[in-house]
């Protein structure tokens, strides 16, 4: 019934902003909405770094098919620098992995009354998005470097992908400065 009480927008609202304020939380705070997109991005920069992973992991499968037959009467001991190779790009490989972790891992910063009480919940937001674009566009770029490209590139170019496996790995150092400054 449109006349009762029971279905007037007024009361209905107020009950769901009360226990929207006794969650603590707000779905049409700006907050909110920050620590949203903080989320989304670092999938979506996880997404990237996978997808490089996966780039870094298929080249060193067939680098190893086409370098490192299996042992034969004529060729019983592997090649020195093969063997090398392919465990650079295994080094390269779980060191991607282990950024990729880090930075599904990052925190953000909780939404709780301490927080807000001792700094700018939305100005830190703010200041991780600007750090989550940069990290999108070093993985991009690291992901757009290592597509398609094979196992010997790969080694040829190691220092180039150890770049820009550095440069992430300082935008998120950067980024838990700014949620734990140093006292």
């Amino acid at each position: 019934m449109p006349g009762s009480g029971f279905y007037a927008a007024g009361p209905l609202k107020q009950v769901a902003i009360n226990l929207f304020y006794g969650w603590g939380y707000n779905f049409y705070r700006k907050e909110n909405q920050l620590r949203a997109d903080d989320l989304l991005i670092r999938s979506k920069v996880g997404w990237l770094l996978g997808s490089a992973h996966k780039s870094i992991e298929k080249a060193e499968g067939d680098y190893r098919r086409e370098k490192l037959p299996p042992p034969s009467r004529e060729k019983p001991r592997p090649d020195a620098e093969a063997v090398a190779g392919a465990q650079t790009l295994e080094r390269l490989s779980r060191d991607l992995g282990a950024l990729k972790s880090q930075i599904s891992t990052q925190p953000v910063p909780e939404n709780d009354r301490m927080n807000q009480r001792h700094r700018q919940e939305s100005d830190t937001l703010a200041k991780l998005l600007e750090h989550d674009e940069q990290l999108v566009g070093q993985s991009e770029l690291l992901r757009s470097m290592l597509d398609q490209k094979d196992g010997a590139w790969l080694i040829e170019h190691v220092s180039e992908v150890r770049e820009g496996l550095t440069a992430i790995g300082e935008t998120l150092r950067t980024r838990q400065l700014i949620l734990f400054p140093l006292a």
